[in-house]
């Protein structure tokens, strides 16, 4: 047997006409779920209106309150025809200068949002950052440049994934760590990064490629929280070109003896596979010449890094109109206003700086960030600062 269908206007009129039949207001509001005051109003707008009393009426409000007169909507379409290169900011300030008796001159929001609801806003896309890698420095000594990667997972004998993470001294092939993490997750990288910086001290810079955790393509010119870390600390940035893996050529080839010698077979579980790690470290780096160092081991040329590791400290901005702390949602605020950056900078310092008539700069250490402006507060990104932070590292 078939569903039966039911409609509320049908509901409706059986509800008139088995009350027009005699049957008790209480009981019928009790039998169809409703209250008596709601059966009342039914009943009321039938004998009133006929059959059109019991559709449905529109819930839109009679007036609203802050519904713009449509004289001044219309000025706000005609300005937009007249100056079609004028954006909100620019008309709302025309409005405010043409008509000062004005009590309430509408804000920028809702002149874009009239522009916008008469097709009258062009919309532009947003530019995305796109990975293109920096200048390559070739360093010839200790520490100038660390190379760091994730050797392709493998699974363990217990099903469980392992994920080596490498990091190498780029001038003397020197193995600084074979982690055997269980994912590429940034804290566990952490805490690597850090165990090595306190036994190692600091490189110059770390190259690596452009994925998780060391780049993203959806953040602020790609960075993460692991590499806002490495500046803070002072180590510069390079990143190779996506799609080409030779130009950590030096770091893949040394992942293509850990696979031969340390990966295959997979040990029972983590505790045993890093135990392997290890020892191919120290096999690695005192036992095995290396053609490209005339025979030598990397520890023969290897050396601890001078710049030992303390950890960060306070950002200050003294030559900045005032300093912003970034929120865990990535924004800064302007007078109540938000202004969005990247959560890579939670709970980081920036510095704002006036440039310009409502035009500021945000500063990020020594680096320029990008631009806003106090009526739209959506920052503009510039080129690419950490681009350049490099380049006095390349071969002349």
């Amino acid at each position: 047997m078939p569903w039966k269908e039911c409609h509320v206007e049908d509901e409706r009129m059986r509800f008139v006409i088995r009350l027009k039949d005699g049957e008790k207001m209480a009981a019928l509001c009790k039998e169809f779920g409703i209250s008596r005051k709601t059966g009342y109003k039914i009943f009321t707008r039938f004998e009133n209106h006929g059959l059109e009393g019991l559709t449905d009426r529109s819930r839109r409000p009679y007036r609203q309150a802050q519904q713009l007169p449509e004289a001044l909507e219309a000025e706000i379409v005609r300005l937009k025809r007249e100056y079609p290169h004028w954006g909100a900011p620019k008309i709302r300030e025309r409005l405010r200068r043409r008509f000062p008796d004005l009590l309430r001159c509408p804000a920028i929001s809702t002149v874009h949002a009239v522009l916008d609801r008469r097709g009258l806003v062009e919309r532009r896309r947003r530019r995305r950052y796109k990975a293109q890698g920096t200048p390559l420095s070739r360093p010839v000594q200790p520490n100038e440049l660390w190379c760091a990667d994730f050797k392709g997972e493998f699974q363990l004998s217990d099903r469980r994934y392992c994920f080596p993470l490498t990091i190498t001294d780029f001038a003397s092939r020197y193995l600084i760590r074979c982690e055997a993490l269980a994912s590429t997750k940034a804290p566990q990288v952490f805490t690597v990064f850090e165990r090595v910086f306190q036994e190692f001290g600091l490189p110059r810079a770390i190259r690596t490629d452009n994925g998780l955790p060391f780049g993203c393509g959806n953040a602020l010119y790609g960075l993460t929280r692991l590499s806002v870390w490495w500046l803070r600390l002072g180590i510069g940035l390079e990143r190779i070109k996506p799609g080409h893996p030779e130009q950590n050529g030096r770091h893949e080839r040394m992942h293509l003896t850990l696979k031969r010698e340390a990966t295959k077979p997979a040990s029972p579980n983590f505790l045993q596979q890093q135990a392997r790690f290890e020892a191919f470290v120290a096999r690695y780096n005192d036992e095995r010449p290396h053609e490209a160092l005339d025979m030598r081991v990397p520890a023969d040329d290897y050396v601890r890094s001078p710049r030992p590791y303390r950890g960060i400290g306070e950002l200050e901005y003294p030559f900045h109109d005032w300093t912003a702390i970034v929120t865990t949602c990535g924004r800064i605020c302007y007078e109540k206003r938000k202004v969005n950056l990247s959560t890579v900078f939670a709970g980081q310092k920036v510095g704002v700086s006036q440039v310009g008539e409502h035009i500021w700069l945000v500063s990020f250490m020594d680096y320029d960030l990008g631009y806003f402006d106090d009526e739209t507060c959506r920052l503009e990104p510039i080129e690419n600062p950490f681009w350049r932070k490099v380049l006095p590292m390349c071969p002349e």
